[in-house]
């Protein structure tokens, strides 16, 4: 027998579960779609809420130290009770993407999903646990690996 033929054969015979069922890794470019689409849809109005209805407008936002932190807090609430209940947020609802387990393809728990807000956070911080995911054959990025999700495509079912 032939190596190249023979090569083939091993190949499918160590085909991993993920293979068998068909997972479709999301792309970085819907992925930072899906991140600023949620930035318009969740975090500015929370930033408009914080500004003119918290605080006495844009100077007070300006000046306070506390309110972009409340910001940034009640978006990662808001953000790990999506992905806990859900797997996706408005954004990568929008382009069919999910965050689920590595593993098992569930959804993640609402601890591990503020624990995965962040290590985004500090993966966007430091730069290059974003850009991890590029060079991946599962795209995963740094918050990903170390919360061991992953986002995968979803067809878009219209209930």
């Amino acid at each position: 027998m032939r190596f190249r033929k023979l090569k083939k054969k091993t190949k499918k015979k160590t085909t991993s579960s993920e293979a068998s069922k068909n997972i479709r890794y999301a792309n970085s470019i819907d992925k930072i779609k899906a991140f600023i689409t949620d930035m318009f849809m969740i975090y500015a109005p929370i930033l408009y809420i914080i500004a003119y209805l918290v605080l006495d407008g844009k100077e007070a936002f300006q000046a306070s130290q506390t309110a972009p932190l409340l910001g940034v807090s009640v978006y990662g609430l808001i953000y790990a009770v999506l992905l806990s209940k859900f797997g996706q947020t408005p954004g990568k609802k929008a382009y069919t993407i999910k965050v689920v387990d590595d593993k098992t393809l569930e959804n993640i728990s609402f601890l591990r999903a503020l624990l995965r807000f962040v290590m985004f956070l500090f993966s966007a911080t430091i730069l290059l646990g974003l850009f991890t995911g590029m060079y991946r054959k599962d795209k995963k990025s740094l918050h990903d690996i170390i919360c061991h999700t992953v986002e995968i495509e979803v067809e878009n079912k219209i209930v």
